[in-house]
């Protein structure tokens, strides 16, 4: 029969307009029924439900342009709504903007690998996927089912890591080691080569080069006590100037002991002393290469000059210290410790602020020449107050120097003599004056008159009362100073002295007069 109706079990489960008919305009639906089991593509013979394992009738064939669903009243696109057989939209989840990795379809759950030609799931067959209304027709991106990428950035990060580590480390440890050992090798620091220049003679250093040779310490042994001091060779004979003081301690039975710059020693003896001048001469003997200190003149010395002080302060040996001359013609009045007044001595001194200390006493103060000018005495002590070397109180900058030119005087007579002549003008000074000048006093301590008869003043036409205010035009303003003044000449020079009597000033000239010292 055809009546359109399926006859046998090969039937055809679609209609198929008859021929010379044009079918209904409109979207073809799926002509698979929502029976049918998947993997059947259109055309593909079905078979019959006997052939299926069970009975069924037979369904009744679909008239020609018949749809394959009844219509949809909302018109849902694309063909309606789904029908029962249409799976529900899948709705893909927003796509990062560098791209998402697909795996392979056979990876995918719910998915079937590729179709092939024969169909479905098939070789060579149609690719099937979830049914998307809203999806753009055409290739879709990121869909390539490749092999998953390498972490190779995240290698790289990590290796660049690794090398930043171990870099610092051994940057570290040798840095470390460099700063330790102040570099690769071993420490040497720099230093100048060898100076073999001379200095020159009138600096510091070239002037004590000069003099030291010629300084020596002295170490002074007797029953009740003992001392140090300094001293500098005169002559080739071996004899040496120094402090009175220093040499007292000896007596008449102690020893003296004299060290060259050199180091070497030798025994000395007293040749002559004075106490009024604080001056004394010993001499060695047995002892060549001695070389004489030369001597400056004193009278030429300016203030402001420069001076090297060399001397053994506290028993250090060879010291040298340098300054200036600070004043000319400080009287200075030393010793007294005998409390009857024969030990004290009366200087017209050289000032100086060349560091002196005990010690120094006896050493020579010279010249940038390195001429001696001056024999270091006293220092002005700030603890005391006194003007005496003797203690033990350091330098303030306040030194005196006896004046070489009357060191030398000194030195002559007590190598020649044995003793020191002292000039006078024979009066006898009322020490307890307070006004200004050296007033000449009513008797001398004795009872004697205090003007010497037949003496340089009683020849001036000095009288008792008469005040004494200045010497060659030098003002005095006490007994002492007048006595410093005077000690500065030698006896039989001529002096001119201004006084004043009842209130009248007026000017005399006298001869000074010799007295033997102590």
């Amino acid at each position: 029969m055809d009546d359109g109706k399926p006859t046998g079990s090969k039937a055809a489960w679609w209609s198929r307009p008859a021929p010379g008919r044009v079918p209904e305009q409109g979207p073809q639906p799926d002509p698979r029924p929502s029976h049918e089991p998947p993997g059947h593509a259109p055309g593909d013979a079905r078979p019959s439900p006997e052939a299926e394992g069970h009975p069924g009738p037979a369904p009744e064939p679909r008239q020609h342009g018949q749809p394959l669903h009844e219509p949809d009243a909302y018109s849902t696109p694309p063909y309606g709504g789904p029908g029962p057989w249409a799976p529900a939209p899948q709705v893909p989840l927003p796509t990062p903007a560098h791209g998402v990795f697909l795996p392979p379809a056979d990876q995918r759950p719910g998915e079937q690998p590729p179709a092939g030609p024969g169909g479905p799931g098939l070789p060579g067959g149609p690719q099937w996927g979830p049914y998307d209304p809203w999806g753009v027709p055409g290739p879709q991106p990121f869909t390539d089912h490749g092999t998953p990428p390498r972490p190779r950035r995240r290698v790289g990060i990590v290796g660049a890591l690794l090398f930043a580590l171990l870099t610092g480390i051994v940057g570290g440890a040798v840095g470390a080691n460099v700063e330790r050992n102040n570099g690769f090798g071993s420490v040497e620091l720099p230093q100048a080569g060898p100076d073999l220049g001379d200095r020159a003679p009138d600096s510091v250093a070239g002037i004590a080069a000069s003099a030291l040779p010629s300084v020596v310490t002295l170490h002074v042994s007797g029953a009740d006590e003992q001392g140090t001091g300094t001293g500098f060779v005169l002559d080739r004979q071996g004899h040496i100037l120094t402090n009175n003081h220093v040499v007292q301690p000896a007596g008449a039975s102690g020893e003296i002991s004299v060290t060259f710059s050199g180091g070497e020693t030798a025994r000395a003896k007293i040749v002559g002393k004075d106490s009024g001048y604080d001056l004394a001469v010993v001499k060695v003997s047995g002892v060549s290469g001695l070389k004489p200190l030369p001597l400056g003149n004193s009278d030429n010395v300016r203030v402001g000059d420069p001076v090297v002080a060399i001397g053994a302060p506290f028993d250090l040996s060879n010291t040298v210290t340098s300054g200036i001359i600070s004043a000319k013609e400080r009287p200075i009045t030393a010793g007294g410790e005998s409390g009857d007044g024969s030990d004290v001595s009366y200087v017209d001194a050289l000032q100086t602020d060349a560091p002196i200390n005990p010690g120094n006493s006896g050493g020579p103060l010279v010249d940038s020449k390195a001429r001696v000018i001056g024999i270091n005495s006293a220092i002005r002590a700030a603890d005391t107050g006194g003007a005496t070397e003797g203690g033990q109180a350091g330098s303030i900058g306040l030194g005196f120097a006896i004046p070489i030119n009357q060191g030398k005087r000194v030195a002559e007579e007590l190598i020649n003599t044995g003793k020191a002549a002292h000039p006078v003008i024979g009066v006898s000074l009322d020490m307890e004056y307070t006004g200004d000048g050296a007033r000449v006093g009513e008797k001398a301590a004795d009872g004697s008159p205090s003007v010497v008869p037949g003496g340089g003043a009683a020849k001036a036409g000095i009288r008792p009362g008469d005040v004494i205010t200045e010497v060659d035009g030098q003002r005095v303003h006490g007994g002492q100073e007048l006595i410093v003044k005077i000690r500065a000449h030698r006896p039989g020079d001529r002096l001119a002295l201004t006084l004043l009597r009842g209130g009248r000033e007026r000017t005399v000239n006298l001869t000074l007069g010799s007295a033997d010292g102590t």
